[in-house]
């Protein structure tokens, strides 16, 4: 019968334990000195060795001699103990033994001295699960435990046990095992099985197993199971994930806003035995890594990733803003969420999800409102440097255009001038509420002035703002104040102002007779 790698890799002595040396290194010293306490918590996440350092510590202290604080795996008490047949070593599981009867067991049992070992030793797995009662009923056993008696306590969820028995234990943290060291253990134990494991390929086991060593194994004996070679695609169709490659493609096609390749990649998830909530996942991990890239300088440290998946994703990364990735980051973490729920196409809100995010338009929350912002103000920058923005050009009526190219200074000079009052070359800005709302996200006070103002738009494409008096001029032309007007209106309008496309000036004591009533309609 074929035995599991993890069972078969289990550690036995402290020595063989990998990656939690912090740990292993202060239980030697105690089990040397003799000097062991009479309660351990450990805890940290799954198969980072908890169980396994309980069981190696429950020999170690009935260990006839113990080598360098490790047990020697040869006398009677280690042979009874690995082989489960000794009846001085309990393990119990509190997922199933969880109520009160069963921590009573315990008491009346602590006080009978063990029957062949020196210490009787109960190790309780996922303690966090025991009731509020059985809680109470060992706290009195744990503080005064008799001489012959250790408890060895094992959690994943630290935070569910109460802090009176926490107090009374001595606390291990079992930290998540490193990708470096656990491609190196796979390697190890793929050359001793025989096993034709790439490097690359082990890496990535590594990575799936995210710190969990059992995982990891677990993850390689599935991947020998055809007894091929293991290659970094056959990790990916064991584990049923999308390559990389494929969703830095999927990725790069939200940048450019190709539909149909979009729509491709989701129907290959799921027309394919691979979930769909997997590749969701694997977009999320490649968006945290894009934004870690666009926000540190020492990006590496915080990334496990190859040469060429820094330069691939660094590339990738210079597609969008910071306030873009922040932006579709969320809209997958929702829908990510959304997917858990019972009763929903996971298809559907994938395709949803992927359109919003070529489209920000269609997204109305204050992250994609701050990503068309940003993108607009970058425009804005480049159109102040002289830069021609290609998207969305301003076109000049042939008269306008020859006046500026034959007298360049005189054109500029008039741009700065005040609009004509005159009413039939000036329109109404049918959208003025829409820019006072998006003001109002970046600069409450301006978009109260912006509000009591009149707006128009003339036919060459600028924007005249006329307000009551002179203090909401200056209120509404300071430099920061200005920029966000700008920002707003050429979201608004879905085409890049500038500076000089919008005017912001006092009416004309007269000038109340020249608004007729639709004007005044438009603009509440």
């Amino acid at each position: 019968m074929h035995q599991a790698l993890y069972r078969k890799w289990r550690p036995s002595t402290f020595d063989e334990v990998v990656g939690q040396e912090h740990i292993t290194s202060i239980l030697k010293y105690e089990i040397e000195q003799g000097s062991f306490s009479h309660a351990y918590l450990f805890c940290g996440s799954r198969g980072t060795g908890k169980t396994s350092c309980a069981k190696i510590l429950a020999k170690a202290v009935n260990c006839l001699s113990p080598v360098n604080g490790s047990p020697c795996g040869k006398c009677a008490s280690c042979k009874n103990i690995e082989s489960g047949v000794a009846t001085d070593v309990l393990e119990m599981d509190a997922a199933s033994n969880n109520g009160v009867d069963n921590i009573r067991d315990i008491r009346e049992e602590v006080v009978y001295t063990p029957s062949e070992m020196k210490y009787r030793v109960y190790i309780v797995d996922e303690v966090h699960m025991l009731s509020g009662s059985a809680f109470n009923a060992l706290l009195k056993t744990l503080e005064e435990p008799p001489e012959h008696v250790i408890f060895i306590l094992a959690t994943t969820e630290l935070h569910k046990l109460p802090a009176t028995i926490i107090s009374r234990c001595q606390r291990f943290d079992f930290r998540r095992i490193t990708v470096p060291v656990l491609t190196q253990q796979l390697m190890k134990i793929s050359k001793a099985e025989g096993l034709n494991t790439s490097e690359d390929a082990a890496r990535l086991i590594a990575k799936l197993a995210q710190g969990g060593m059992r995982d990891a194994i677990s993850l390689l004996d599935l991947c020998s199971g055809n007894k091929k070679d293991i290659t970094v695609e056959l990790v990916e169709e064991s584990a049923g994930i999308i390559g990389r490659g494929s969703i830095i493609e999927t990725v790069r096609a939200i940048a450019n806003k190709d539909y149909e390749l979009l729509f491709d990649a989701v129907s290959e998830v799921v027309s394919s035995s691979k979930d769909l909530s997997v590749f969701w996942q694997d977009l999320i991990s490649i968006y945290r890594d894009m934004l870690i890239i666009k926000t540190t300088s020492s990006f590496q440290k915080y990334l496990d990733l190859t040469d060429q998946e820094v330069e691939d994703l660094t590339s990738l990364s210079e597609l969008f803003t910071k306030e873009t990735i922040i932006s579709h980051s969320k809209m997958l973490d929702n829908s990510f969420y959304t997917m858990q729920r019972g009763g929903t196409s996971k298809r559907m809100i994938a395709e949803m999800a992927l359109i919003r995010m070529c489209d920000e338009a269609l997204d109305n929350s204050s992250e994609a409102l701050l990503s068309r912002v940003s993108k607009l103000e970058d425009q804005i920058k480049l159109a102040s440097l002289g830069a021609v923005i290609t998207t969305a050009p301003i076109v000049q009526p042939e008269e306008k255009k020859q006046k500026f190219e034959t007298n360049p200074p005189q054109a500029e000079k008039e741009v700065s001038k005040p609009i004509s009052n005159e009413k039939t070359k000036l329109r109404t800005l049918r959208c003025k509420m829409e820019v006072a709302e998006k003001l109002a996200l970046i600069d409450i006070p301006a978009s109260s002035f912006f509000k009591s103002s009149k707006v128009f738009e003339d036919g060459n494409g600028n924007v005249i703002i006329r307000v009551t008096n002179d203090f909401a001029v200056n209120m509404l032309t300071k430099p920061k104040t200005k920029e966000a007007l700008i920002a707003s209106l050429s979201s608004a309008l879905n085409r890049p102002l500038t500076d000089k496309n919008v005017t912001v000036e006092k009416a004309l004591d007269n000038d109340s007779d020249k608004y007729d009533v639709i004007d005044e309609l438009m603009n509440d």
